[in-house]
């Protein structure tokens, strides 16, 4: 696959104080374990995905600019002009090929992308994932990160329904994940690297989840703590 010209990299950067200003003055967002992140190299961070914000509080709340893989269907009137000048990554998630070239020039000069391997916005307990994040760290030869994102859906919540102003929402970043190895094909390489993603993920979320007493949305929350 060849890869076209990396997005510009100054897009994430006023994107950055954008998502941050929702996240941490509309909403209560917290973020940990942001020193887990490598501050240089290329790295993919992959989260979990239940609600529209996860995207903005990803963008925001990372300790680095970032460019998203988002799905071509919003890069439509406003927020389309938006998610251009932000320089996200607009993906065809029926043939990601273009999504990934570009994600992987982002990788290649020392850059930071984000990724949903769920897909799209499910459960977010990462019972299935895609191979799009591990294509790019194999390839990329970029360590990755399992992000939870919690708060952002409640139960009974639609994926689309706007948070009440005050929620308090958690995004986690958890310890980096090398996948790169030189002893197998490629594809075989891949293959185990998305189900060593998925289950750091599933994982990460679990935990956190027990931690703050706040869900994915899917179903209850499974700590005893209200945090609204």
């Amino acid at each position: 696959m060849s890869a076209p010209q990396a997005p510009s990299r100054w897009g994430p950067v006023w994107a950055r104080w954008v998502g941050w200003f929702m996240l941490r003055v509309v909403w209560r967002a917290r973020p940990v374990g942001k020193d887990r992140v490598p501050r240089t190299g290329p790295v993919v961070l992959a989260a979990n995905h239940v609600h529209w914000l996860d995207g903005p509080m990803l963008i925001g709340l990372a300790p680095r600019p970032l460019h998203i893989l988002v799905k071509q269907e919003m890069f439509h009137g406003f927020l389309g002009l938006v998610m251009r000048a932000a320089a996200q990554i607009k993906t065809d998630r029926s043939n990601g090929r273009q999504a990934l070239a570009q994600g992987l020039a982002v990788l290649r000069r020392g850059g930071a992308v984000g990724i949903f391997p769920e897909g799209e916005r499910g459960s977010g307990k990462v019972e299935s994932a895609r191979a799009g994040a591990a294509w790019l760290a194999v390839h990329g030869g970029a360590r990755v990160v399992p992000v939870a994102i919690l708060g952002t859906r409640r139960p009974g919540q639609g994926k689309d329904q706007m948070p009440p102003p005050g929620r308090r929402f958690v995004i986690e970043f958890g310890e980096p994940i090398d996948v790169t190895r030189d002893d197998v094909p490629r594809r075989e390489a891949v293959a185990e690297a998305a189900e060593t993603i998925r289950a750091a993920m599933a994982a990460l979320v679990a935990e956190a989840s027990g931690r703050t007493g706040l869900g994915t949305g899917a179903d209850s929350a499974p700590g005893p703590t209200t945090l609204d």
